[in-house]
């Protein structure tokens, strides 16, 4: 046999090391193929979650009417009774606001 030439059990031996190190690999793809499918199935609920909002939105009424005043906000014209006694009327309008002077 010339130096260029491997026995048997050489060639054996770099086939079951070639061996190990694609199981090895195999392995290492197999948990990166996890990982990506629960990222794909967190992704696709996140998407439906998106789908489902955006069709809830577009279903609600629309906002275009004017909004109507809180009746607590209307104008107060005073009475003479309340006008001799002071020069605003007493009431305030809702939710702390100032009174609105009649007019």
């Amino acid at each position: 046999m010339s130096g260029g030439e491997l026995t048997l059990g050489a060639v054996l031996a770099r086939l079951e090391e070639r061996e190990r190190e694609m199981t090895a690999q195999a392995e290492t793809v197999r948990e990166q193929i996890t990982q990506l499918t629960a990222q794909h199935d967190e992704l696709g609920r996140a998407a439906e979650e998106v789908r489902i909002t955006r069709k809830t939105l577009l279903e609600l009424p629309e906002r275009n009417r004017p909004r109507r005043r809180h009746r607590s906000c209307r104008i107060i014209r005073p009475t003479s009774r309340s006008w001799r006694c002071s020069p605003r009327p007493t009431v305030r309008c809702g939710h702390g606001r100032s009174v609105r002077r009649w007019t």
